[in-house]
């Protein structure tokens, strides 16, 4: 759908936002998405085309319209539209960017056998996954934009990306090299890098290659989690990423690490903690059952800051 398309269908002429329109949308920051009212989508969508719009508002509206309970293909065109205009601002583009990544991965783990299954069409989903390919390899885009096409594209995995991740990890710059390893994730065949990543003295890499491993639950990184695990000096977000990370690559051993740390003060590590060793609980049983373990356990929506 073009963008006069999809003016017409969000009901708008080109003007600012209404002041209505505005509370609306800091009201729904605040608000669960399963509480947002129904057309909340059509706010989202208003107000991300609108190039009269505050930015600051169209970075509001880029970031919630990417929630499951409003995306669909209008929504997806808008902010697939976003990121590829040249005209819009680095920061928005780089933002819709990131929206659009659980619906891709959502979309690629879900099949399109039911189509009431995924909340945007087959053809869409081709479309963003070609059109973000291509925006990507376009040496024009600002690296901001790069870099949140790559961690975006990549939860929907195809061929190019493990040449697009070597090559961002390998360029000597630590922001690409960031999400690089982010991408690890998603992504096999870097377990040398992702080790390799785990003893770098930046701490976000030192995050995204904690989770790398847990995901592909290499047994190699074993003894740097448990240092993690033990150490009480270890920063939270990076403990909560080394938790999950034991239960994934360890499941016997993981039980008896994270006992300590079931019993913590802190709410959210106790919880951490208790999933771990109640998920390691299932994998072992499934070992002793000689039946296969998932490669990769269920990726939490996180990205790099």
């Amino acid at each position: 759908m073009h963008f006069n398309e999809l003016c017409y269908e969000a009901g708008m002429s080109h003007g600012t936002e209404s002041p209505r329109n505005i509370m609306d949308l800091k009201n729904l920051l605040d608000t669960p998405p399963w509480d947002w009212p129904r057309d909340a989508g059509r706010l989202f969508l208003k107000i991300l085309i609108d190039r009269q719009a505050n930015e600051s508002d169209r970075l509001v509206a880029a970031t919630l319209a990417g929630d499951f309970t409003v995306i669909n293909d209008d929504l997806a065109d808008a902010l697939l539209a976003v990121v590829g205009s040249a005209d819009e601002p680095e920061r928005l583009r780089a933002r819709a960017a990131i929206s659009l990544g659980p619906v891709l991965e959502h979309a690629d783990t879900s099949g399109f056998e039911d189509p009431d299954d995924v909340p945007i069409t087959e053809r869409r989903f081709r479309d963003i996954q070609a059109s973000l390919q291509k925006l990507y390899l376009d040496s024009s885009t600002p690296k901001e934009v790069r870099r949140r096409i790559l961690e975006a594209s990549v939860r929907a995995p195809e061929t190019w990306h493990t040449d697009a991740i070597g090559n961002a990890y390998s360029r000597g710059d630590k922001e690409w090299m960031l999400t690089a390893v982010f991408a690890m994730r998603w992504v096999g065949g870097f377990d040398n890098q992702i080790l390799a990543a785990l003893k770098s003295a930046d701490s976000e890499i030192h995050y995204e290659a904690v989770n790398a491993a847990g995901e592909w639950e290499l047994d190699a990184a074993w003894s740097h989690i448990v240092q993690l695990v033990n150490d009480t000096h270890t920063p939270r977000p990076l403990l909560l990423a080394a938790i999950g990370a034991a239960g994934s690559i360890r499941p016997a051993e993981a039980r008896t690490v994270l006992a300590e740390l079931a019993g913590s003060d802190d709410e959210e590590i106790a919880e951490a903690a208790e999933e771990a060793i109640s998920m390691s609980e299932v994998a072992f049983d499934e070992e002793d059952d000689d039946e296969p373990l998932l490669s990769q356990p269920e990726k939490k929506d996180k990205w790099v800051n």
